[in-house]
C-alpha cells in the first residue's frame, strides 16, 4: 500500500491523474443521497455522462463502507482521453472531490479492484499496487508525498 501523505494539487494532481488513466480501466464518482449536489457538481456529471458505464446504488466502494444499510449512487466511468481531460479541467486537487461542489471520492480501478482509493472529505488517499513499474512511476511523480507500507 502506498499512502499519500499530503494533498496532490496542481501539477502533482495532474500527473497522478495521468498515471491513473494510463494504468486503470475505470474510475468512479459518488453522490451521497443526504447531501445535495449543487449546479457545479451537476455540471461535472453532465460533462462526464458520455463516458458513463453504469450507475449503481452501493453501500461500499474504494476506501468507504457506509453503515446502517445506507447507500449512495456510485457512477462508474470508462477510462478514455476525453474523460481524462474533463477530470483534469474541472479540478486541480484530489481532495476537492467533495459534495456539494463535486461528486465525491474520485477513485480509480484496475481489473475490477481499487487502485487509487480517495476518501476526499477525510483528506485520505492511497494506492494499491504491487507492480514494480507502477510503483516506480508513482515514486517518480515530482512533489507527490508518499509512504510505502
Amino acid at each position: 500500500m502506498i499512502i499519500i501523505d499530503s494533498e496532490p494539487k496542481s501539477d502533482v494532481y495532474w500527473h497522478l491523474i495521468d498515471l491513473a488513466f494510463d494504468i486503470c480501466d475505470e474510475f468512479i464518482l459518488v453522490v451521497r443521497k443526504e447531501i445535495d449536489l449543487n449546479d457545479k457538481g451537476k455540471s461535472v456529471l453532465e460533462k462526464l455522462n458520455p463516458h458513463l458505464e453504469e450507475m449503481k446504488e452501493q453501500s461500499k466502494w474504494a476506501g468507504t463502507e457506509l453503515a446502517c444499510g445506507r447507500t449512495a449512487y456510485v457512477y462508474h466511468y470508462h477510462i478514455n482521453p476525453e474523460a481524462r481531460e474533463i477530470i483534469k479541467e474541472v479540478s486541480n486537487s484530489l481532495y476537492a472531490w467533495v459534495q456539494q461542489n463535486f461528486p465525491e471520492d474520485l477513485s480509480f480501478y484496475k481489473n475490477g479492484k481499487p487502485w487509487l482509493a480517495n476518501i476526499a472529505h477525510e483528506k485520505m488517499s492511497y494506492i494499491l499496487s504491487e507492480n514494480k513499474s507502477e510503483i516506480d512511476r508513482i515514486v517518480n511523480i515530482k512533489g507527490l508525498e508518499i509512504r510505502i507500507k
